[in-house]
């Protein structure tokens, strides 16, 4: 083979690869297309200096890796926000038409599997990043790379991010369950745990072998010029990705809804998981104007199918003891598949649930699970009752190390912080991602360590020596060096981690992060006046805070010091008009509240969603609402979208 022959053999290579994996329309036989590729493989392994990085047999993975390397997205990849029902679906849909009457709609299936962002420059697969919190993902490319409908270059020059979602089709999720069974692994749950699992697999090879389908779903960063996104997607596809297996735009809730009516009864017949529809405003200029929550844009939502309901029997009650000390009453049932999970647990909530309800041991129940919902237990059949079933009683003493319970009514809760259950969980929590993201700390090795008394309590983690590591099972000296390289790099983490980590209850990652912005590393001094000013905080929330910093002050104050957490960067406030004014927004915008907001903040503001007597300015837009009437009921200066744009001019 010649050089000239490689290139038009590597050229034909693609365009069989093409029709086989994005257009599902093979136009050679498996025997053709493996003779040419060994044939390529061959010129490549005597000429390695003429490689072409997109040829296919450059598909097949690099050598496995150690870990993944976080990769920062760039810019945010949001989550949707849910509805259920036609109901919800319309209230969406009336917010929407109430400020942008006679929009139209992009709609399209939503897959069940792992998000994905892929960055192009110069026309060349740059990077692959997974989605991870939104802002910060891992950087899997070299797995990307063996995804045949992950294109590894296209015809656009200019750098831009393509979204979708990584899938495995049934017919592939069921073979490799049956390959792991025949070896006595642990079996995947469903499609989407194997996808995920596949893409994250540190030897690309492995996930080379899983066949593997990126779906796109939209872009982040790009200089396209199109006024819809629909024109947007076509430009994608065009770029050789694979199309969706329905797509519509529509005009009318009656249209959408017959969409929704029609996935529904195909959903089992698509090869991959589908679990709803997604509708996004296809006017980008709307989009923007709409703008973005804390947590999701304005502009889409996931219309999500029907719970699927199943009958089963419930054949013992246990309890759970969370890092809180709250216990949780679990159903052991007979196992029963939905949506291709087999499930064997369900919650039943709390005791005034069960009560409410009258679950007992032995009844036949309802069950639902939608998505990556926690089954739930919505209904007793009682016309199955033998009189044979068990009443479950309300617990009095700790199942795990035997103290009284305090029973608060709806909540039971275990007060001994010693408690084994109470230890090994919060250490959990606190390693885990969304805290102080300790790699390699998990479950079983948390009950590992706990079970060797090297840690009774969070402060011990930090106190865990090369020597004692090596007297576990399953530790040499390498992966004893990489825990401990984990726990050292833990140090010096962002304040919201580090309180987000001691798992105070109602207290998360957004209350966790507002704390932290508004007082910095001053959190543990703070008074309930300080906290309810906080946006979003009421009584319980406060309550829930001071009384765990009381509890718990010497531990914090100690891991304090060992941890030394880094205060949020303080934001030159620049002098103005609103410097310590608080303000309310109301109506619609030129720009998004997010921008708007962040804005005035960075003029010195605070920014509030509830006008009240201590509110000092609410500006408004238009259709502003019951927010306006209320300013004006109170005397609370209005002050017009327009009129501040002057003034920020000003300022």
């Amino acid at each position: 083979m010649t050089r000239e022959e490689y290139k038009k053999a590597v050229e034909t290579l693609k365009k069989w690869a093409y029709a086989y994996y994005v257009e599902d329309n093979p136009l050679v036989t498996d025997e053709v297309y493996d003779k040419l590729y060994r044939e390529v493989e061959q010129y490549e392994k005597e000429h390695p200096e003429d490689i072409d990085p997109t040829s296919p047999t450059q598909r097949v993975g690099a050598p496995l890796k150690e870990g993944f390397k976080k990769a920062k997205h760039l810019s945010r990849m949001w989550s949707m926000e849910d509805v259920f029902d036609a109901k919800e679906f319309e209230a969406w849909m009336a917010r929407i038409q109430k400020n942008f009457p006679g929009e139209r709609y992009y709609v399209e299936p939503k897959f069940d599997g792992a998000s994905l962002n892929l960055i192009y420059e110069n026309g060349l697969l740059k990077q692959a990043i997974t989605r991870g919190d939104g802002v910060e993902g891992e950087d899997v490319t070299n797995n990307a790379r063996t995804i045949q409908s992950i294109r590894l270059e296209i015809d656009h020059k200019d750098l831009i991010e393509i979204r979708g979602e990584v899938l495995m089709t049934k017919q592939e999720f069921e073979r490799i369950n049956r390959e792991r069974q025949s070896k006595g692994e642990a079996l995947f749950a469903n499609p989407r745990n194997a996808a995920a699992g596949s893409l994250r697999q540190l030897d690309p090879r492995i996930t080379a072998k899983r066949n593997l389908i990126f779906q796109p779903w939209g872009v982040g960063v790009h200089n396209l010029s199109y006024e819809f996104l629909s024109e947007v997607m076509d430009y994608i596809y065009n770029l050789g990705f694979r199309k969706p297996p329905i797509r519509r735009v529509c005009t009318t809730v009656e249209e959408i809804e017959a969409i929704y009516d029609e996935l529904k009864t195909m959903r089992d017949g698509f090869d991959v998981m589908l679990d709803g529809m997604v509708v996004k405003i296809d006017r980008i200029a709307a989009q923007k104007a709409l703008g973005y929550t804390v947590k999701y844009p304005r502009w889409m939502v996931a219309y999500k199918f029907p719970a699927v309901e199943k009958q089963t029997r419930i054949k013992d009650v246990v309890l759970q003891v969370g890092r809180t000390g709250v216990i949780t009453p679990v159903a052991v049932l007979e196992p029963v598949e939905v949506e291709g999970v087999v499930v064997e647990r369900a919650t039943l909530n709390n005791f005034d649930y069960i009560e409410k309800m009258d679950v007992r041991i032995g009844d036949m129940v309802t069950l639902i699970r939608s998505g990556d919902v926690i089954p739930k237990i919505i209904k007793v059949l009682t016309q199955y009752r033998t009189g044979k079933e068990k009443k479950i009683e309300r617990p009095t003493h700790c199942p795990v190390c035997g103290s009284e319970l305090l029973d608060e009514g709806k909540l039971i809760k275990c007060q001994n912080i010693n408690c084994p259950a109470r230890v090994v969980n919060s250490i959990i929590y606190f390693s885990s991602k969304q805290c102080m993201n300790i790699d390699g700390l998990g479950e079983k090795i948390v009950e590992q360590l706990y079970e060797a008394g090297l840690v009774k309590e969070l402060e011990d983690i930090y106190h865990l020596k090369m020597e004692d590591l090596l007297k576990l099972e399953g530790f040499k000296e390498k992966r004893a060096k990489n825990l401990l390289d984990a726990i050292e790099k833990s140090k010096g983490a962002q304040c919201w981690r580090f309180i987000n980590g001691l798992g105070i209850e109602h207290i998360g990652e957004v209350a966790s992060k507002k704390i932290c912005q508004a007082y910095g590393l001053d959190f543990m001094e703070l008074t309930k006046e300080q906290l309810l000013a906080i946006e979003g905080f009421g009584e319980e929330m406060a309550e829930s805070y001071l009384e765990f910093m009381r509890v718990n002050r010497d531990k914090v104050g100690r891991l304090l010091n060992i941890i030394r957490p880094k205060a949020p960067e303080k934001e030159e406030i620049v002098e103005s008009p609103f410097t310590k004014k608080t303000v309310v927004l109301t109506g619609t915008m030129k720009k998004s509240r997010g921008e708007i907001k962040a804005m005035l903040e960075h003029l010195g503001a605070k920014v509030t969603n509830t006008v009240s007597k201590k509110t000092d300015i609410v500006i408004y837009g238009e259709d502003p609402g019951s927010k306006y009437d209320k300013a004006k009921q109170l005397g609370v200066k209005l002050m017009s979208e327009d009129e501040m744009w002057e003034l920020v001019g000003e300022a």
